[in-house]
């Protein structure tokens, strides 16, 4: 593939590339959430019973009612922002229609403000509205993409798809090593798989690796402690 002009090829300018940035974001989030919520609740029931049905009920429960509700929490925040994308791509397009001279001169004042000189910066509006005035104006005014406004039916199916996989293992861990050694094998397969999904969260956003890592380990320590913790309390208070 022909890299354009003035790029580098390790930078992410391909087209695309919102759409599939949000499809990542919404799948490690997705995976993320399985595995420390079904985690929890699996550790939580496992903690007042060696019986294995009422901890593959309760993570299957778990892992049914998480996964949708990740998929419609997501496509609502998707939706209202892709909603909100069209209707400016919309607004532009109807003001370049009503008024292109207005809009014009708009566009030139814009790169004059980001430093270019009136001359240069009327002929690069000028060229820019001739080639696409519609691109020129939503990616200098709005800094929007038409060709790639985020779908919510991607970040919905990442989302559920990849809350499902996250939450399969430690309802397989719990379920498949016997008692009281599952407990124990559940804890370090999720603290393991967080810290996985919290390096690629960080590669993702390109943020420093370890300490979203050690964030994404100790939380969720902290979260499986705690149910295994309420678990075993209620069930030798049951008892």
């Amino acid at each position: 593939m022909t890299v354009p002009a003035g790029t580098h090829p390790n930078e992410p300018h391909r087209p695309g590339l919102t759409q599939r940035l949000n499809w990542l974001r919404a799948g490690v989030l997705g995976a993320n959430d399985g595995i420390v919520s079904t985690a929890a609740v699996v550790v939580g029931v496992a903690g007042t019973t060696a019986t294995v049905a009422p901890v593959f009920l309760a993570g299957a429960a778990a892992l049914v009612g998480g996964a949708v509700s990740m998929a419609l929490g997501e496509y609502v925040s998707v939706s209202s922002q892709s909603d909100s994308e069209k209707a400016l791509i919309e607004k532009e397009r109807g003001e370049l229609t009503d008024d292109p001279d207005a809009e014009l001169a708009e566009l030139t004042g814009l790169y004059q403000a980001r430093g270019l000189t009136p001359e240069t910066a009327a002929r690069v509006a000028t060229e820019l509205t001739e080639h696409d005035a519609l691109r020129a104006h939503l990616s200098m005014e709005l800094n929007i993409d038409p060709d790639d406004v985020v779908s919510p039916w991607h970040a919905a199916f990442a989302s559920a798809i990849a809350f499902t996989i996250g939450a399969l293992l430690p309802l397989a861990t719990i379920l498949l090593i016997p008692h009281p050694a599952n407990i124990v094998f559940t804890f370090i397969a999720v603290l393991l798989a967080l810290a996985i999904t919290g390096y690629v969260a960080a590669w993702i956003g390109g943020a420093r690796p370890w300490r979203a890592v050690t964030r994404t380990v100790i939380g969720g320590a902290i979260a499986l402690t705690a149910t295994y913790l309420v678990g075993t309390l209620f069930g030798t208070t049951i008892g």
